[in-house]
This record gives C-alpha cells, structure tokens and sequence, in this order.
C-alpha cells in the first residue's frame, strides 16, 4: 500500500506517475473522501470536547445542588450525536483504505515506458541456442504418455495437471534438490512453510483483494478465507508481519520450495500444451528483507542468483526489464529471465525478479528499528529461482536428441550415476530400434 502521507502531499503526482502503469487514480475520489474524513475529524473531535466540558458541568451543578436534568440531557444529546458521526467516520476511513488498496505500486524511475510486454527491454543474453540437425519437438512430444501422463491427470482431476514419470519425474525432483543446495550454498535459509494461507496474508503481498480469481479458495470460517497458494512468496514474506526486525539482522534471505497453485483465469487459449501453464506446479523462491537504502542492490544480487541456476543448467536464457505496463501489482521493479525454448523458437518466461520497495510492508507491518534507534517499513523481494515446471520443459527441449532420449545437464549427472551414455530414454521402443 501507498504511504498515504505522500498521496495527501500530492495526489495528482502520485496519479502521474501510475499512468507508467497505465493505472487511473482517480484524484477526485481521494480528495472528496479526504475532506469528508477531516470535517468529520474535526466535528467529532467538538464533540467529544463539548461532552467532557458537559461532563464537568455536571460535577459541579451537583455540588451546588442545582438540577442536573437538563445537562444530562445535553449529555445524552453530545454522546448520540458522537456515536453517529464516529460511525459515519469509521465508513469514511474504510471507504479511503478500499480505494489504496486498489491502487498499486509507483514504478522506480527507471522502469520503463510501454503498452505491454513487447516493450520490455532487453537487458543482456548468455549461452548458445542449441542447433539441432532435425527438427525440434515440444517437450510434452518428447516426453510420452510412459513419462509424463496429462490425461489420467485429467481424468483424476481436470485439465491442467500432469501426472510425471519414471526419469522424467526423477528430474523434476532431483532439479528442486539443486536449485535449494545452491542457493543455501550461497546464503540462502531454507524454510519449510504451509500451503494453505489465510485471506489477511494474502492481502500482505497484494494478492488480494485484486487478485481473487486467480486463487483456488479452499475454505470460509466467521474469521477467516482460506486459500492455496500461489507461490511461497506469501507465507514467506508474511512470516514478518506485525514483526520489527533488528537492523543488524538485515538482509533476511530465504529460500523455499513449494508447489504453487493457480487458477489460471483469463488465460484460456494461453499456453495449453504441456507442462508451461498448470494449475499445479513447483517452485524454488527466494524471498529477501532488505533496508531501504539497499533494496536496489539486493534486487541486482537475488536476480544474478537466479540467473546462476540457468547457467550452471547451460541454458540460454535473456534479462528483460519490465515496462511500466507490465509491472505487477505491488513491484516498483521487476526483471524477467526467459529460457530459450527450441520448439517455439523464442524465449519464455522462466523467473521474474522483483523489488517492492516498502509496499508490502505496510500492507503487513513489517517493520526494523534503524541504528538511529528509528521504526521504519523493510523493502520486500522476491524471485523464482526457477519455476521447476518450466525449467524441466527447458531441459528436455534444449538437452533433446534426435533418438527422443534426452543428455542429462553435467550438473546434474552426479544425481543420474545408473544412466548409461548421461541420457534419459523416453520412449524406449525407439531408442531399441535403433
């Protein structure tokens, strides 16, 4: 959530600088809720002053033996009308915190300006498109029905999921050991957290209330939703909420392994075939608390980290800035790392990195005590550090031969000691034909 402070200074500046998000604040809105909220501050704060002056006429009418019916009557009187305008303040004030927690995150200066992705920036490119005498295949071609089953999933559950097997299985878990030993190699604290999050820490991380839609809701009380997650990102971030972290303690590094789920709405038609779009998948997340003097650099040093994985892996991959338009909700600033996929011929999405600056923060109180002895928000971070889905679909499509057997990534060999030649076989029936 925006500082309010700095909204009220100048709302037409903050409404300015949201057009690079191609989001309308509506400056009209705010100020009309703004004056209600300081006339209605104002008469309640009369109010309660004419009720204590009241109050203290009647102690002394008393000790004077005067009639005190009529003052409390006005006592009465002052109270009732003080019930109604704290009342009508209390909407008020909700009214207000409604319309900022719609309102999303200022995009650093640096951010640039576009319509939509295809303005993002490139920023660098690392490896070698793999060059294939044949032409290459989707992963999911690859893989078979004997690997990777999307239609018992289907049937089990619905579109969408993915039953994997055998080696292909194997890979998929052996790249999540990886990925959690390299980045606690490089600092990283592992955590292990709960899948399912309640509606509160949700809002934390501005998943809600914009979100809603793309959550799988699970489960209503009187006090509480309940929901799955979409990503580790929430429980992580939100095991500092209501917290006041030492100054020294900063910066807090975690990684988490999860499975992430998504409902996927409005993506129809979007990324159908195979293992790229699911509602189910896992990822590695790194998740950073940082002072704000250093959130910047903390954001370069969490992307190069997710970057290390994809080149340990050899797998060409290109760092894109985001423009304004394609900015997540609560990111002042995000990269996009894409892996080249073969089939497809171009680079997808594979990781974004973000810095929220203290947006986050103040939506869940996570705070730190400066050396001055001061109380100020953390800037939140975060990136996957990969999506394991995709990076596995990248694997298979860039490590994959002619014969439908896949070479193993050298990293990766060590956990593969049994496989002859470094290969997974896929389809068997082929590989003996041969």
């Amino acid at each position: 959530m925006l500082d309010i402070k700095l909204v009220r200074q100048n709302p037409q500046n903050i409404k300015d600088k949201l057009l690079k998000k191609k989001f309308v604040f509506s400056v009209y809105d705010f100020k009309n809720l703004e004056q209600q909220r300081k006339q209605l501050q104002i008469e309640t704060q009369n109010l309660q002053n004419e009720k204590n002056k009241s109050a203290k006429s009647i102690g002394k009418a008393k000790q004077q033996g005067e009639d005190i019916q009529p003052l409390l009557k006005e006592v009465e009187h002052l109270k009732t009308q003080l019930t109604n305008n704290e009342n009508e303040l209390s909407i008020i004030l909700k009214k207000l915190h409604n319309l900022l927690s719609a309102v999303p995150n200022i995009p650093a200066e640096d951010v640039p300006i576009g319509d939509d992705e295809n303005n993002n920036v490139e920023i660098k490119k690392w490896g070698n498109i793999p060059k294939f005498d044949f032409k290459p295949k989707e992963h999911s071609e690859i893989a078979t029905d004997e690997n990777m089953d999307f239609a018992t999933a289907a049937a089990i559950s619905s579109s969408r999921f993915v039953i994997l097997k055998n080696e292909i299985a194997k890979l998929h878990r052996v790249l999540i050991q990886f990925m959690i030993d390299a980045h606690t190699d490089n600092n990283y604290t592992e955590l292990y957290v709960p899948y399912i999050v309640n509606s509160k820490s949700l809002y934390g991380t501005g998943n809600l209330p914009k979100f809603a839609d793309d959550l799988f809701k699970i489960k209503s009380d009187k006090e509480n939703d309940f929901y799955l997650i979409p990503t580790a990102e929430v429980p992580v971030t939100n095991i500092y909420a209501n917290k006041i972290i030492k100054d020294s303690d900063l910066p807090l590094k975690m990684v988490c392994h999860t499975p992430c789920f998504r409902s996927e709405a409005g993506s129809y038609g979007k990324d159908t075939s195979g293992i790229i779009r699911q509602h189910q998948f896992e990822k590695v997340e790194l998740v950073q608390l940082s002072t704000p003097d250093n959130s910047d650099e903390e954001l370069e040093n969490l992307t190069q980290n997710a970057m290390n994985i994809l080149e340990k892996l050899n797998l060409p991959y290109r760092q894109v800035i985001l423009c304004g338009a394609d900015l997540g909700f609560s990111s002042k600033k995000t990269y996009d790392l894409e892996v080249w996929m073969p089939s497809q011929n171009t680079y997808r999405e594979i990781s974004s990195c973000s810095n929220f600056g203290d947006f986050q923060a103040r939506r869940m109180m996570a705070r730190f005590k400066n050396e001055n002895g001061n109380i100020e928000y953390v800037h939140t971070l975060n990136g996957s550090a990969l999506a394991v889905g995709r990076t596995l679909a990248a694997i298979i499509e860039n490590y994959q031969q002619q014969d439908g057997s896949i070479k193993i990534p050298k990293v990766l060999q060590k956990y593969f000691k049994n496989n002859k030649n470094n290969e997974i076989i896929t389809n068997p029936s082929s590989k003996s034909a041969k």
